[in-house]
């Protein structure tokens, strides 16, 4: 990067004093890690140029939600040409869908896009109706496979993502490997349908075969006009587990994924959220004033996206059980006591320990009930 490159976007900021949105120009020095914001109505300086820690270069792209000084602002659109020549190309977006076949294997598979250098900024579970997978197969209406295809692709739930990075759409295709997965076998063995795919259609994962269908196919899913798409969650013998932003950041989310199923624990849903302060406020609400560490859970809550999760598989014992494998919250002395327990492999210190866990099993299904009935629509 040259010397003081600067990188510009609208943003926008929901004042809950005065409930109404704030916009701004935000700009961003990778150089230094600073930045600066002007405030668009009144036109004057907000935020004079001032050291940011907790805004990274990997953060900058249009509808990322960043934290600035205890303010979650929102990224809606580049603010120069400069910016968008830039970070177009390297903040490219493209669909990666797991498929029913391989849905049981969604951490194993999380864990190669982050290590195939992608960031996930959206992500949910759900099942597709047949009107659902329909639209989304249209192109293909006509042809030998088309029923076949749907049929299968509403044979179970599917989870949808939204990858973000440089030359994104040609980058996963070419993760993903060929799509007959005994070809991939052959002239990809290292690629997702290689390891995990059955043949051309039971072949693991789905991505977008160009910029205009990325689009597409990302805006199917998130976008403001998405159809309205249940969720796959039980809400029965279950408990939540939040995989927190720093272990999302980190890149550690699909191997903490992989090691609950690995536990025996069964994941029946799960989504990407990127949590407000006062959501976060009220989700931790029984901590206050009990926790010291209250303030700092609930910043890190909001720090970035994190994976919310619907755990269950142990029946009425699910809570309790996951709440063990969990382990202590401050995972240094889960490394004395509980070894292998998931804070003392990922956590770091008692605020960023990788993961929430209901702590009471009668609050299992209020907290899950929080993300999937009352966040989620």
């Amino acid at each position: 990067m040259a010397q003081d490159t600067r990188y510009a976007f609208q943003a926008e900021w929901y004042d809950p004093n005065a409930a109404i949105i704030r916009k701004y120009q935000f700009l961003f020095y990778p150089n230094d890690s600073t930045a600066e914001m002007y405030d668009i109505k009144n036109r004057r300086m907000f935020l004079k140029r001032t050291k940011c820690d907790s805004v990274r270069f990997e953060d900058l792209y249009v509808n990322s939600t960043i934290n600035l000084h205890s303010r979650q602002l929102t990224l809606v659109d580049y603010a120069d040409d400069f910016t968008r020549r830039a970070l177009s190309t390297r903040k490219e977006k493209t669909l990666a869908m797991i498929k029913p076949d391989a849905i049981s294997k969604f951490g194993p598979i999380i864990d190669m896009i982050y290590q195939g250098g992608f960031y996930i900024t959206n992500a949910k579970m759900t099942r597709l109706s047949r009107r659902d997978a329909e639209t989304f197969y249209a192109e293909h209406e006509g042809k030998p496979f088309y029923d076949n295809l749907v049929r299968f692709m509403t044979s179970g739930p599917i989870l949808a993502m939204e990858l973000m990075g440089e030359n994104t759409v040609a980058a996963w295709r070419n993760l993903l490997g060929p799509t007959d997965s005994s070809r991939a076998r052959s002239e990809a063995p290292r690629s997702i349908r290689a390891k995990f795919g059955t043949d051309q259609t039971q072949n693991a994962c789905h991505g977008s075969d160009s910029s205009m269908s990325a689009d597409r196919e990302t805006n199917f899913f998130f976008g403001p006009d998405a159809p309205k798409m249940r969720n796959t969650a039980k809400l029965s013998e279950c408990t939540c587990c939040v995989i927190k932003p720093t272990a999302v950041k980190e890149g550690k989310a699909g191997q903490i994924m992989a090691a609950i199923v690995e536990a025996g624990f069964e994941v029946s849903t799960a989504q990407m959220f990127h949590i407000e302060k006062a959501n976060a406020e009220e989700f931790l609400e029984v901590y206050k004033g009990v926790v010291a560490e209250y303030k700092e859970m609930v910043s890190e809550l909001c720090l970035g996206p994190c994976f919310v999760l619907e755990v269950t598989g142990k029946g009425a014992n699910t809570a309790q059980a996951f709440r063990e494998f969990v382990g202590p919250h401050d995972p240094e002395i889960a490394r004395h006591l509980r070894k292998h327990t998931l804070r003392a492999n990922y956590g770091i210190d008692k605020v960023r320990n990788s993961v929430h866990c209901t702590d009471l099993p009668e609050d299992g299904l209020l907290e899950v009930e929080y993300f999937f009935r009352i966040l989620s629509e």
